[in-house]
């Protein structure tokens, strides 16, 4: 027997610890495996005779975490990944960040691949996960060893752009230009201050910020402790620069289709027209003028067309490859051998110009990018829409004294003032005042909720009554908002396991187009173009007049040019993450947050729910259920309970007060109180001796309960606690209390069972109360007396049984059993929405939520393979035809134009984004 430690990469949270736990044990041989994210490692004890650590590895880099080998020497990372040092692994557990950083520039799933493998090169970082479809990369990383300017040169050297936080900040008490350096070094040593720029004469600062490292007021903080002052400029608030840099990018994509729409026509009209005989009676002489036509079609090349360009320079720079190289290529090829054409003489069969196939191409391309920028805008309209809740500006009590201040100002323990009708700007705990506050955008429920002293409010809802004042429990990045926000942002950037295949082709399809486009090219030249005997057809179809002969070389190239420009991996790269953004979003309006696309796709293979009882099924506090009176009328008996339950802190004595506030019944205070520990309370009021509790404390004192035994027993059958009452020694009734069903637990278990699922209870109640339970919302399968310790090896034992399990409960008791889960689904209130444990959170304490969880994770999956089925369907029907597979078949023969092949590549990127936002019109149903 072996023990090895061995170091992992990637590793962020308790779901990816049971991931390589289950990947380890699944390796014959292997003994015990226990892996801590913290750490980065997981412990193995293996047996050497039957497995050894290469197979223990590969299989845990299977699972798409980068493995390495903790040994005295440097650490051999798996799968061609960039060897770190010793020092690296120790350090690597220290200051853990994570940076969401906006890219613009990104042309292509091969784009968002070259990113990623660059951020996860670098020195310190844990992990990086790059999203095409919403232009974001998701990067964990260790602060010791690495910061976010180094990430974002990264991703610029390799010609991408970084959309950055700035803001511009007035700044007082500066006297020569040695202010404005002292500031600029005091900003630049602030964690989470990426650049500071600050100007003396201008007496303003300007800065680029991580806001999820640094809220504005840490930046102010930052100059004020070097002795200056700090204000935010009016104007500068609230930017949005991601929506701005997106509607740039939309802007200037159709400024170049313009001028690309604009030439393309008249240039196709002249070449076409000088290349086809029956057009060319049709098309003006002026058009037909070969240096015109190099003209215009070099203005096409040097605007609209010069972004692909760039990119393929910028790519192979870097030894990278992307969709801009096939573009520059295609286009590329036909301007070049035009141009030769119009320069120089190269023998009649050289005499064609293909300036119309460079301009339509570029066109159709621009054209496809700006239907793109505008579809890939609306697929992260979720975001925004949380985003647009949020509360600008806070009322604050300041020295007695009401004063405004910017809501990113707002410190814990502030005093809130909100008038009716405003927005609550922060989470916290109101103070004082009356109000109904509306907070369906945030927890989904229709109807206002009254709040009172004592009760919690959460920012972004709206007070619609009355005047509260609360104190700020949670600002910034803490509030319940901004985790949904970044539980959401998180989510459309994760990938999930159906992308890796994506993910793969799109990594690898620039190079093998290329290949077949060469191949092609061969093929035609050497073969194709004698044996199908092209120019006799060409003459028959009327393309071209025995006096202008076309060249095998050309033709050839026409057709690689085609097989280039109609290959297009960003279908491919787009069939997943766009679902999976509109997949969450609609989940985040409805109040469910999913946390990434592995939780979306293992939620739709489930067959077996398993929920905790206390908080999830039931409202998990005690409440009156029964009152049987032997003597008098029920509220005398309700009466003289809670008369002695009045001074106990029992939270069974608080159901009964709430029962008899509930009745309207008065409730005076006692003379003499007395808990007997273990058995109920005896009380003294109006020289009468009140008792409640046990059967065993009616019998100690004398009397009879025989004719209540029956009742006691049925009453404690339906998983109720039932208390006697006496007076004076004479048994005046029972009273029982018990956890009362949620609203909707048991039509949300009737659900789920009309869809198929087997439906399980876990609890640590006695069987008798859980049964009771179980009976009530529908659950045969009830496993009762379970040790909140013990739920997870119950939720193990079903897996073992082959059921793919979610387990369903209030992510603070259950999270054990929620991580050992194939899908753990956490009920909780909007103030508790980022409980690590789980995978899907419902922000609603509704159960229902978690059928439409399931529908939605179905349909989310469906959609997916609509799009890869199309996108893979696409290239494998679209390139064999632009390759000429059909010519020798077809009379006419038939092949496709290159400008004919760049519109459907634009279309077919266009299709699938469109196919997705499909999924936004239909509504969640229970």
């Amino acid at each position: 027997m072996e023990n090895i430690t061995i170091k992992i990469k990637g590793m962020m949270c308790g779901h990816c610890e049971k991931t390589i736990h289950d990947a380890a044990m699944s390796v014959k041989g292997v003994k015990k495996a226990s892996a801590d994210f913290k750490k980065g490692e997981v412990k193995v004890s293996f047996d050497t005779s039957v497995t050894d650590l290469e197979v223990i590895k590969k299989a845990i880099a299977a699972t798409d975490y980068q493995v390495m080998e903790e040994s005295e020497s440097c650490p051999v990372p798996l799968q061609g990944k960039e060897a770190v040092t010793q020092s690296e692994i120790k350090e690597g557990a220290g200051k853990l960040r994570k940076a969401a950083l906006h890219i613009t520039g990104m042309s292509c799933a091969s784009c968002a691949q070259n990113i990623e493998r660059a951020l996860n090169k670098i020195n310190g970082v844990r992990s990086a996960s790059v999203n095409f479809s919403i232009e974001k990369a998701m990067v964990e990383y260790d602060s010791d060893l690495v910061n976010q300017k180094t990430l974002e040169k990264a991703i610029t050297d390799l010609g991408y752009g970084v959309v950055k936080r700035d803001i511009t900040l007035k700044v007082g008490g500066m006297h020569c230009a040695s202010c404005a350096i002292n500031i600029e070094k005091a900003l630049l040593k602030t964690e989470g201050v990426t650049s500071a720029n600050v100007s003396f004469p201008l007496e303003q600062a300007r800065i680029s910020y991580d806001p999820e490292i640094i809220p504005i007021s840490g930046i102010k903080k930052a100059i004020e402790d070097v002795g200056y002052t700090a204000s935010e400029k009016i104007e500068k608030l609230e930017a949005d620069r991601e929506q701005r840099a997106r509607e740039a990018e939309i802007k200037r994509q159709k400024i170049n289709f313009i001028i690309a729409l604009t030439l393309a026509i008249p240039i196709s009209l002249g070449d076409m027209g000088r290349n086809i005989a029956w057009l060319s009676p049709y098309t003006p002489l002026i058009l037909q003028n070969d240096i015109l036509l190099f003209i215009l079609a070099t203005i096409v090349m040097l605007f609209p067309g010069r972004q692909f360009f760039e990119g393929t320079y910028r790519g192979l720079k870097h030894g990278v490859t992307d969709m801009n190289l096939l573009i520059a290529t295609g286009t590329g090829a036909a301007y070049t051998i035009s141009v030769a054409a119009t320069f120089l003489d190269l023998g009649e069969a050289y005499s064609h110009t293909y300036y119309d196939t460079a301009a339509l191409l570029i066109m159709f391309i621009v054209l496809g990018r700006y239907l793109e920028a505008l579809t890939k805008g609306k697929t992260s309209e979720a975001i925004r829409k949380l985003m647009g809740l949020a509360a600008k500006t806070a009322r604050i009590i300041v020295n007695g004294e009401e004063k405004e201040i910017p809501v990113e100002d707002v410190a814990v323990d502030n005093i809130v003032v909100v008038r009716p009708g405003e927005k609550i700007p922060v989470d916290g705990k109101v103070i004082e005042g009356l109000t109904a506050v509306d907070e369906s955008m945030i927890t989904g429920e229709s109807l206002p909720v009254e709040k009172t002293a004592g009760d919690e409010v959460i920012g972004a809802t709206i007070n619609k009554t009355g005047m509260i004042r609360f104190k700020a429990t949670k600002v910034g990045s803490d509030t319940a908002l901004a985790q949904i926000i970044r539980l959401v942002e998180n989510a459309q950037t994760q990938k999930a396991p159906i992308q890796r295949l994506a993910d793969i082709v799109a990594g690898h399809f620039i190079l093998a187009v290329h290949m077949l486009a060469l191949l092609t090219f061969f093929f035609w030249f050497f073969i194709g173009f004698e044996y199908f005997d092209v120019p006799a057809t060409f003459m028959a179809m009327g393309e071209m007049s025995a006096s202008t002969p076309i060249s095998p070389f050309l033709f050839a190239l026409l057709i690689s040019i085609t097989v280039l420009i109609i290959s297009c991996p960003c279908a491919v790269g787009l069939a997943t993450p766009t679902a999976i953004m509109v997949g969450t979003g609609k989940g985040a309006e409805n109040g469910i947050l999913i946390k990434g696309g592995e939780a979306l796709e293992r939620a739709q293979k489930l067959d077996t729910i398993v929920f905790d009882k206390t908080g999830t099924l039931t409202k998990g506090e005690p409440a009156l259920t029964d009152v049987v009176a032997i003597k008098g009328t029920e509220n005398d008996v309700l009466k003289l309970a809670a008369i002695a339950e009045k001074g106990s802190e029992h939270p069974l004595g608080e159901a009964i007060l709430n029962g008899a506030k509930a009745r309207s019944i008065d409730v005076p205070d006692t003379d003499e109180f007395k808990a007997i520990p273990g058995k109920g309370v005896e009380v003294r009021y109006d020289g009468k001796r009140i008792m409640i509790g046990t059967r065993k404390l009616m019998i100690e004192n004398g009397i009879d309960i025989t004719q209540v035994n029956n009742k006691m027993e049925e009453l404690e059958r339906e998983g109720k606690t039932a208390m006697l009452v006496s007076k004076d020694n004479e048994l005046a009734g029972i009273i029982a209390v018990a956890d009362t069903l949620k609203e909707n637990s048991k039509e949300a278990v009737q659900e789920l069972r009309k869809m198929g699922f087997t439906v399980a209870m876990i609890t640590g109640d006695n069987k008798r109360t859980a049964d009771a339970i179980g009976k009530q919302v529908g659950i045969d399968r009830v496993l009762s007396e379970v040790l909140p310790e013990d739920k997870a090896a119950e939720v193990k034992k079903l897996q073992a049984e082959g059921k793919k399990v979610a387990m369903v409960g209030d992510g603070i008791n259950d999270a054990p059993a929620l991580m050992q889960s194939d899908v753990g689904i956490a009920i909780g209130s909007g103030t508790d929405v980022a409980i690590e444990s789980a995978q899907i959170v419902l922000i609603k304490n509704d159960v229902s939520d978690v059928a439409k969880a399931v529908k939605l994770s179905k349909l989310t999956l469906n959609k997916i393979k609509q799009n890869l089925f199309w996108a893979f369907f696409y290239n494998s029907v679209g390139i064999p035809i632009a390759a000429g597979i059909l010519y020798p078949f077809t009379q006419p023969p038939f092949l496709i134009n290159p400008a004919l092949a760049a519109a459907a590549m634009a279309a077919s990127s266009v299709s699938v984004t469109t196919n997705t936002l499909l999924m936004k019109r239909i509504k969640l149903k229970r």
